[in-house]
């Protein structure tokens, strides 16, 4: 049922596009077909990497010329990262774009892979892949909340430690609008966490731009 719910709302979304010149990049969002409880696939960026080493990311990366569009590198991405094959992949549509906080636009595209699909980290890029039940995001059992000033207002984001890993930045943002527009979960970027609850008050930035929505 959830992954259902998940096609028909996506199948009727306009994802927000967001104009001006900025280097595009692309993430698959994948969720396995188990029809209980979806998992969301996850990786760990290499600790070598020079860029976000260490994080929690969806599979996915630059756009690159031979792209054919923002899909298509999100498939390509994958497949590259940990060896998702695009024939595996289900596309059921997109999110909003973000801005990273690097200055990328980048476009979150939502996918349902097979369950007992064989994925295997590139070793140049994750060295880690693992899955996070949907149920637990949706239960939005957060560590604590991240608190980014954007001009005069401030958006809160969640920061989920599941098993070893933690979960946070823009990868927790777009979490945020899939539960939102996916699945109608009271959670938005916008709304400040109920009071006593943990923050964690982060440094503004000049690049990051979030949907009125999320």
């Amino acid at each position: 049922m959830k992954l259902e719910q998940l096609k028909h709302k996506l199948s009727r979304f306009q994802g927000q596009t967001i104009k001006g010149a900025h280097p595009d990049a692309a993430v698959l969002i994948a969720l396995t077909d188990n029809p209980d409880d979806p998992e969301i696939i996850l990786t760990r960026r290499a600790s070598h990497l020079s860029s976000h080493s260490g994080q929690v990311a969806f599979p996915g990366g630059m756009q690159d010329k031979t792209d054919r569009n923002l899909k298509h590198t999100a498939l390509r991405e994958s497949h590259e990262e940990v060896a998702m094959a695009p024939e595996q992949v289900e596309i059921i549509g997109r999110l909003n774009q973000v801005i990273s906080h690097m200055g990328v636009r980048v476009t979150p595209w939502v996918g349902i892979v097979p369950e007992d699909i064989e994925l295997t980290a590139n070793e140049d890029e994750p060295d880690a892949i693992f899955r996070v039940p949907l149920s637990f995001f949706l239960a939005d059992d957060r560590h604590h909340t991240d608190v980014i000033p954007i001009g005069r207002e401030a958006i809160y984001v969640p920061c989920y430690h599941f098993e070893e890993y933690i979960i946070w930045g823009l990868s927790a943002m777009m979490l945020v609008d899939l539960l939102k527009t996916g699945f109608d979960a009271p959670i938005s970027l916008h709304q400040k966490p109920p009071e006593g609850s943990p923050l964690r008050h982060l440094e503004p930035s000049k690049h990051r731009r979030v949907s009125r929505e999320s």
